[in-house]
This record gives structure tokens, sequence and C-alpha cells, in this order.
């Protein structure tokens, strides 16, 4: 089984907010494999599906963003995943937003959510997905920029940008982080 994680913010505040793409990847994973029912694990929600044949286990983390590596530790312990069949989907204000960039692990890049699975596992070789969501503009603090919402012009490139994240995830989970990353960064 492999172990898909997508980061956000829990509650109805952070909806559609730049912070929580990587739940909305996720949502697009689990309605492209037939809508599973979710149920509460884990400090999170958890769905379990198929990708191209592949079992999968789908994680949206309740924790807050900061706090995501408590959720993600605890599946994949009870499935005693290896890290190497596990990818964190999240944002990234460093990216432009039309952005998406596989790597099979490294820092955070200045992600608090990725930071903190990444010491929670005690590893940094962790395969991520970041969807790029920058450039924070010029005078904005970084957590008002993230926990702010798309413009109507953004909100249609995002969409487009989470279809590209959920093909790049499938492409993972089925063939394996190199073959995503030539397809897809």
């Amino acid at each position: 089984m492999k172990l898909l994680v997508g980061l956000g913010n829990p509650g109805h505040a952070y909806r559609d907010t730049r912070h929580n793409v990587g739940f909305e990847a996720l949502d697009l994973l689990a309605t492209r494999a037939g809508s599973p029912a979710r149920k509460q694990r884990f400090q999170g929600e958890v769905a379990q599906a198929s990708i191209r044949g592949v079992p999968v286990l789908l994680l949206w983390p309740l924790t807050w963003m900061n706090l995501s590596g408590s959720s993600v530790l605890a599946a994949r312990d009870f499935y005693k995943i290896p890290d190497s069949d596990m990818i964190v989907i999240c944002d990234d204000f460093n990216l432009p937003l039309d952005t998406i960039r596989l790597r099979p692990g490294g820092s955070a890049g200045g992600q608090n959510g990725l930071a903190d699975v990444l010491a929670r596992l005690g590893t940094t070789t962790i395969p991520r997905l970041r969807l790029g969501i920058g450039p924070v503009p010029t005078g904005w603090k970084a957590a008002d920029f993230v926990l702010g919402k798309f413009s109507k012009a953004e909100r249609e490139r995002v969409g487009v940008v989470i279809e590209r994240a959920a093909d790049a995830a499938e492409e993972w989970a089925a063939l394996g982080i190199q073959a995503a990353m030539n397809a897809y960064n």
C-alpha cells in the first residue's frame, strides 16, 4: 500500500485558501478513485482506494498544517509503509502559481507542515509534490499570503495545477518517483 498525504488546514474558514491546495489535490484523487468512504483515524481523515491498480491510503491530516507530522507518523507506522512509498502533497509559495515540482527528498523549503512531517518521521527522504502558489507579493507576510484566498483569475489557474498534480500523483503511485519526475517536472 502507498500513502498519499495532502496537507492543509481543517475547517470551513480555510477552504479554498492557498495553504489548502494539498487537500484539494487529494480530494480530486479521491473523486477519480470513485470517492471512497472517509473515516476518522490518525488525527485525520483517511480513505482506502486504488490508483491504476495500486492500493493506496489517502490521508488528510486534521491537526492543523504545522502539526501534520503526528497524523502522518501514526498512519505510516500503523500500516508499516516504507518512506519511499509515501508522498506529501503541499503548497509552496517559492514556486510560481502554474508550477508543480516532485522531489524524492530534501529540505522542507519553508513549508511548515512538511517540516513537521520530516521532523516527526526523522528523515528528509520523503517524496513530495509541491504545488506553486507564489510568489508572495511585496509587502505581504508569508503567513497572511498562504492563508488568503485566490483571486478569481488565480482560481481558474489553480484548477489546472491541481489537475496536473493529481496526474503526477497517479504517475508516482503507479510507476514511482523517477518516472513521475521525468513526466511532470
